[in-house]
């Protein structure tokens, strides 16, 4: 495993490389079919679905027997893929998956009409962390936001605000 420099070069420009854009976010689950269920009801779709068991997969992945089950999701309105991965064929261990323990991620999804949604997760049985707050400082001060909770525990957050973190408007 690599880590990352601890210093930036002041010398590097972005000719010799650079990050241009966000292709999507991938999560591990233990159940791909619960998992979808879920994403659909936050307005995800099922774009391609494949199992694979190619060498250099397993090689990138860093299990040389998986057999790695995935589906990508779109979600037209949101514009990044979500890549829905069930690992099997290898040993699996649970993590806690709880907002502050390091190694655990979250993502956050701009939403409209967040009550009206709330209500629809919440009579599908969708758990939160808590009731949804209104933020008081910040970019997103009077917006609502909460933190769902999906089947394997990874933290959904959902926020009805006007601005992006960087204050600008969206």
């Amino acid at each position: 495993m690599t880590t990352a420099p601890t210093m930036t070069d002041p010398a590097t420009t972005h000719s010799e490389g650079a990050v241009c854009g966000f292709s999507h976010a991938g999560i591990t689950v233990a159940d791909l079919d619960r998992s979808i269920a879920f994403y659909e009801l936050l307005g995800y779709e099922v774009c391609a679905r494949w199992i694979r068991t190619e060498e250099y997969l397993r090689e990138l992945v860093g299990y040389p027997t998986v057999d790695l089950h995935a589906a990508i999701l779109r979600n037209d309105r949101v514009g990044v893929f979500l890549e829905v991965l069930e690992y099997k064929n290898i040993e699996r261990k649970e993590i806690d998956p709880a907002n502050g323990n390091p190694g655990t991620a979250h993502i956050c999804l701009f939403v409209e009409g967040f009550e009206a949604l709330w209500e629809r997760l919440k009579a599908a049985g969708v758990e939160s962390v808590s009731d949804p707050v209104s933020p008081t400082v910040g970019p997103n001060k009077g917006a609502l936001a909460i933190y769902l909770i999906d089947p394997d525990g990874h933290r959904v957050e959902l926020v009805e605000t006007k601005r992006n973190l960087d204050g600008t408007l969206r």
